[in-house]
């Protein structure tokens, strides 16, 4: 019986030892949500992580198996994270990382920090913009344009829908997300006179745009996004993009930048949500503007489309600077935690 108890009492050491053994997960306060690198994260050209790396010291790496990327961080909670191209990626690499049992993400804010086209109608090139929606793109049957009634402007209709653009808007789960409009105003009245980059190559390229925003040296708004794995180019597109983007937000929306990964990432968050793994509202979205969505004055959509490419964009390092600039602004206050960040529970959500 003596020997039954003392082996009882033993299990019961080894029990508790287990379980005081066990690391609690670390602490996240910032997580900034980069998509693409074009070689390694450090020492070489940029993408769209190099900067947050090198100028914030996330030295510390934590593989991610299941993800795109490992993630990285430094000792003041601010970690960052890597997706991948498209909304495939993005989706899958934030799951991985908000299911990862190392880290405790419940009061994280989480900052989508990437270069996108930009609208000419509403931003310039090097501008960032901050977005109370983002829109899905993707989601829609498509018939060739050719093939289309002569009455109709595009050949994209929105899901169980017989037209384009047809009333009323029924945003499918995950088409339409509204971001926490108190967060995203404090984030943008913030970083409002950033100084941004404007090399005369910018200056040179607007001059051959008509719209009043286009011609405009960078500057910092409000401005809502299309988010799609196609990448899309042209006036009739950017056309496209501005009525679909008013559509699915009862004419809230003001279509101003397109990207490719976002709702992916938001569509993860979202279920992360749910699960108690993340904050809905402590999440911002941050596009800075590397090219126009659309061709030049005297140049055709597929000439212009020809110059579009990862690390030749036009404005792409004044786009990569102001990402960091305008984001990192904005980190630090959250790191800080400054008194005039708004409560995290102002209205948002998935429509």
């Amino acid at each position: 019986m003596m020997i039954r108890t003392r082996c009882i009492f033993g299990l019961l050491a080894l029990f508790a030892f287990v379980a005081y053994a066990k690391p609690r997960p670390i602490p996240v306060k910032v997580v900034v949500v980069a998509m693409f690198e074009i070689g390694q994260d450090t020492g070489d050209q940029p993408g769209e992580l190099q900067y947050w790396v090198e100028r914030d010291h996330l030295d510390k790496i934590y593989p991610l198996p299941a993800g795109y990327h490992s993630a990285r961080m430094n000792s003041d909670g601010e970690m960052a994270i890597l997706t991948g191209q498209g909304t495939a990626h993005a989706a899958a690499t934030i799951m991985a990382l908000g299911l990862d049992p190392r880290f405790d993400f419940s009061h994280a804010y989480w900052l989508i920090a990437g270069i996108a086209g930009g609208n000419p109608d509403r931003i310039s090139l090097g501008s960032a913009a901050w977005a109370r929606w983002v829109v899905d793109g993707d989601l829609g049957y498509e018939i060739d344009s050719r093939e289309m009634p002569k009455d109709w402007t595009t050949g994209y209709i929105p899901l169980r829908k017989t037209k384009p653009f047809e009333s009323p808007a029924t945003p499918l789960d995950g088409q339409t997300y509204e971001m926490n409009g108190e967060l995203t105003q404090w984030a943008c009245n913030l970083t409002r006179n950033t100084p941004l980059d404007d090399p005369d190559t910018l200056k040179e390229i607007r001059a051959h745009f008509d719209g009043t925003a286009a011609q405009r040296p960078p500057f910092v708004t409000m401005g809502d996004e299309l988010s799609s794995s196609t990448y899309w180019h042209g006036k009739l597109f950017d056309a496209w993009a501005n009525e679909w983007v008013s559509y699915f937000t009862s004419g809230k929306g003001q279509f101003a930048t397109t990207a490719m990964e976002d709702t992916g990432t938001l569509q993860s968050l979202k279920y992360l949500a749910q699960a108690g793994r993340a904050d809905w509202q402590r999440i911002l979205v941050l596009r800075t503007v590397s090219n126009f969505d659309q061709q030049p004055r005297g140049m055709t959509a597929a000439e212009s489309l020809a110059h579009q490419r990862i690390g030749t964009y036009s404005a792409y390092l004044p786009s990569l600077e102001a990402a960091y600039k305008v984001g990192h602004t904005v980190v630090d206050a959250l790191l800080k935690g400054r008194p005039s960040i708004p409560a995290a529970n102002a209205p948002g959500g998935i429509h």
